[in-house]
């Protein structure tokens, strides 16, 4: 998984944030939970927050995984309980306020998705909005202000149109283009903007050209998102 090759462990991390329930958001969740579970030399619970239906989520998770659980535990007798996961289905507003770690929700346009959020993670001295998918938004528009790091999912919709198949053209009816996410981040004053989860996969090469787009409506930095980008 990306989060090991990224240099953490499943078993390390204490939470995990959800921006909406859609497949291509939530698949690798069940390998997360098992992965959390199996490696923690002790009972240690993950707390998983999301919109509402969060719940539902991860209790269809823990039921595919229920025929996994039982064989795990047969087989390693130091392993005496299952998955404990603590679900957190949140609102728009502060999300966590520990310390110098504050965390802001906020509603983002995903529609028909009727319950998807970005986050405003804000640590020492330090701010970052990861958005989800999204159109733009007075939401987003909140969460952007001022920020250091902005990470938007983008689509092109001049080569999206391309493809005849109608079902792929409706994702431009919820995805941010690149010159949306671009005014978005020049709006909002934001230092830096990542362009992540591409819409439709760009081809070999092509980053420097969804980056030129871009940069004809933003003047902070951009990053091309590719997978174990450091920012």
């Amino acid at each position: 998984m990306r989060l090991v090759a990224a240099g953490t462990l499943p078993v390390m991390l204490e939470a995990v944030f959800l921006t909406h329930l859609h497949s291509d958001h939530i698949c690798d969740l069940n390998d997360v939970i098992t992965t959390h579970w199996v490696m923690s030399q002790q009972p240690t619970t993950m707390v998983v927050i999301g919109p509402p239906g969060t719940s539902r989520v991860v209790d269809g998770a823990l039921a595919m995984l229920e025929q996994d659980i039982t064989f795990r535990l047969a087989h390693h007798a130091d392993l005496t309980w299952g998955p404990r996961i603590d679900v957190q289905e949140v609102q728009p507003g502060v999300v966590i306020d520990e310390g110098d770690v504050r965390v802001v929700a906020a509603a983002t346009d995903h529609r028909p998705v009727d319950s998807s959020l970005g986050y405003r993670f804000e640590h020492d001295g330090r701010t970052l909005v990861v958005a989800g998918d999204t159109l733009p938004c007075s939401g987003i528009d909140e969460l952007c202000a001022g920020a250091d790091v902005y990470i938007q999912t983008v689509l092109r919709e001049d080569l999206v149109r391309l493809v005849p198949a109608q079902r792929f053209v409706d994702t431009i009816d919820y995805h941010s283009t690149v010159e949306q996410a671009a005014e978005t981040a020049a709006k909002a004053g934001v230092g830096t903007l990542v362009l992540t989860h591409q819409i439709p996969t760009p081809a070999p090469g092509s980053a420097e050209e969804w980056v030129a787009i871009a940069r004809r409506h933003f003047d902070g930095d951009v990053i091309f998102g590719e997978d174990l980008t450091k920012v």
